[in-house]
């Protein structure tokens, strides 16, 4: 592989994990401004961004009021944290 080479991540050609994980990472719509930090961090490719429902919307702080928001995954997400660790907003957090 030549040096700076970007590997593509195909989400169809990957196991589902899902049923591994013994806590699961919830997100905060009050907190999450949708900036995809959990996204790039992610080794399972269980993060993407979605609009925000009109509900989330009335609950999101003003700065996420206008943005996206992380939604994950379960049949890939393992459970492993990272989302939850790297998050700047603390916006996602790991429950049982």
């Amino acid at each position: 592989m030549e040096k700076g080479a970007i590997i593509k991540y195909k989400k169809e050609n990957a196991p589902k994990t899902g049923d591994w994980k013994y806590m699961k990472p919830v997100v905060d719509v009050s907190k999450c401004i949708g900036c995809g930090s959990c996204i790039e961090h992610c080794p399972e490719a269980a993060i993407s961004l979605r609009n925000r429902l009109k509900e989330e919307m009335e609950k999101s702080s003003a700065v996420g009021k206008d943005r996206k928001i992380a939604e994950i995954d379960f049949e890939y997400c393992k459970g492993c944290g990272v989302c939850a660790t790297i998050c700047p907003l603390k916006a996602i957090i790991m429950k049982k």
